[in-house]
């Protein structure tokens, strides 16, 4: 018997991009995610199977990313990108040849290599489907994929119970279209839950208060098995957070929220080592919710102590124009990006190994404590953003191939799935579950503060709207217009996603979310306004065109996902 079960999670999720610009905000966002994440986590896991390991993983796609690496802009998209890096390392290497810069030189020949093997893995390894590649290692045995809410919506928020199923039941029938199977773990946005009680709007305190659901509710209805949440929402007290380490515009958000924010206590002794049962009611099923682990992941996410933070890796913020090739270290915590020095490639591997080693050590101290005091394993729950590595953690990747390979040959330890975990723990422990996210202070502020108040009250009158067309088109008092209400839901849905609140509250790309926001808004007003018109104008059905082409996610879309 091992003293611990791992299962780390990666949660890849990117918001409907295409169509929406390219550089510096839009579809660059994709192509970086796939060429710095994606495809280097494929080949790393290929890797690790192909020297007899077993990375047993779990890796979540949000369906709306998985619309996006499956379309046809996509592939020419990112294709297109990937020459404009080789050109852009090209015309490097003939400037520092020149100069004879040798420290840069080295640098922009590792990126002439990097997009080129990029390229063609992209092209004749993973032909052209990340998606079904990732497909391909769950059918295997090897990793368990889990979906996510449709478009990331942030759950405990939505205004409607119908609008939270509907989220939840698209990401399960986008999950099964893509990968032909039940989805049985879920990554619920921004790990947010709800229990179910009496709710009021945020955005208007003075209304009745109307039962709500939990979110648990809607994922026992589709046979959802567990879901993932921060320590703080099992154990009560103060969440560690992500965050604020990385983005300057939350710390000074985060000092008006701090002095209101009450910790929640904690209603008898939890373990995050533990898997528990969450219900908010007795009539349905319960759903499992994995734990994160605070101690493991400070270890990876903290900017500033966090392995990321080394000196000898690639920086994340400095850039190199014309071509936006990286070219310096870290060098520093606290040194300005005119003081950082040349990244030197060949001085990595070193590092890795050892803070692989390190990572790994931490965990055998965590399972041999807690095996010792509980006379049973333990359970850690590693989760991350799949996007920390390779975009902001360069040589992250490797790093996570390094500790797989550690952990599979370690007797102690023993990787495992999300359904893995409960057929063997078998849980039986039903609790209840505080309200939050794993954001900073561990309530909904990140994504409802006075940056964000505004785009709740569109939501909430997006919602509201929505649901009387709906009704009155299902019921036939309007004509049959079937596309314009799926592009009317198809709006809603995208007007719903936590990315914009966020982006909005770390200033990280603010224009271009509020812009976002503000068209998706626009457009479901528009489009409501021309199914209640008894006939379209010219310049209605260029608008519906263009915006079909512009917004077309879920081509499949069933209509009833919305019903009561």
């Amino acid at each position: 018997m091992p003293k611990a079960y791992l299962s780390i999670v990666l949660h890849s999720h990117l918001p409907w991009v295409l169509g929406h610009g390219r550089w510096p905000h839009g579809t660059d966002w994709l192509n970086e995610a796939a060429a710095e994440c994606y495809i280097p986590l494929l080949n790393e896991l290929t890797g690790l199977i192909e020297k007899g390991h077993r990375p047993h993983i779990n890796i979540g796609i949000t369906p709306i990313l998985q619309e996006q690496l499956t379309a046809a802009p996509f592939v020419v998209e990112f294709k297109n990108y990937l020459q404009q890096k080789i050109t852009a390392a090209e015309e490097d290497i003939q400037e520092f040849t020149r100069k004879n810069d040798r420290e840069f030189l080295a640098v922009a020949h590792m990126w002439h290599d990097y997009y080129q093997h990029i390229e063609n893995d992209f092209k004749n390894v993973y032909k052209e489907n990340l998606v079904a590649a990732f497909g391909r290692l769950q059918d295997e045995g090897l990793l368990e994929i889990i979906t996510s809410g449709a478009t990331h919506g942030y759950l405990p928020l939505l205004k409607h119970d119908r609008s939270v199923a509907a989220q939840v039941r698209l990401g399960v029938e986008v999950y099964k279209k893509h990968f032909r199977r039940q989805p049985h773990g879920i990554w619920l946005p921004e790990c947010a839950y709800r229990p179910a009680y009496a709710w009021t709007p945020p955005t208007n305190p003075e209304a009745a208060p109307y039962m709500r659901k939990g979110v648990d509710e809607f994922l026992s209805t589709h046979s959802i098995r567990f879901f993932i949440t921060d320590a703080h929402l099992l154990k009560g007290g103060r969440a560690i957070g992500v965050y604020l380490s990385r983005f300057r515009a939350l710390k000074n958000l985060w000092r008006h929220f701090e002095k209101e924010f009450v910790p929640v206590k904690e209603d008898f002794p939890k373990s995050q080592y533990d898997v528990y049962l969450v219900s908010s009611n007795p009539k349905v099923t319960p759903v499992a919710v994995f734990t994160r682990d605070p101690v493991t992941a400070s270890q990876v996410w903290s900017g500033d102590l966090g392995y990321p933070g080394e000196a000898a890796y690639l920086d994340f913020h400095k850039k190199r124009f014309p071509g936006g090739l990286r070219y310096w270290r870290v060098t520093g915590p606290k040194i300005d990006l005119a003081e950082k020095v040349a990244y030197d490639p060949g001085s990595i591997d070193s590092m890795l190994r050892e803070h692989a080693r390190h990572f790994v050590s931490l965990i055998k101290d965590i399972a041999g404590k807690f095996y010792t005091e509980a006379g049973r394993p333990a359970f850690i729950c590693i989760p991350f953003d799949t996007e920390l590595f390779g975009h902001w953690w360069f040589e992250g990747p490797r790093w996570l191939s390094k500790i797989l390979s550690l952990i599979d040959d370690d007797d102690d330890l023993s990787l495992a799935t999300g359904s893995t975990i409960l057929d063997t723990l078998e849980p039986h422990k039903v609790i209840s579950l505080s309200e939050g996210s794993w954001g900073e202070g561990g309530f909904h502020y990140i994504w409802l503060n006075k940056w964000t108040e505004w785009t709740w009250r569109r939501i909430y009158e997006a919602e509201d709207e929505f649901y009387a067309l709906y009704d009155e088109f299902t019921r036939g008092n309007v004509p049959r217009k079937d596309l314009l209400m799926k592009q009317l839901a198809r709006e809603l849905l995208l007007l719903q996603s936590s990315d914009w609140q966020f982006l909005i509250s770390t200033w990280s790309a603010r224009d271009y979310a509020e812009l976002r926001f503000t068209r998706h808004y626009e457009n479901f007003r528009r489009i409501a306004e021309i199914m209640r018109k008894p006939a379209f104008s010219d310049s209605d059905r260029i608008f519906l065109k263009d915006l079909e082409e512009q917004d077309s996610c879920f081509k499949d879309l069933d209509l009833s996902i919305f019903s009561e």
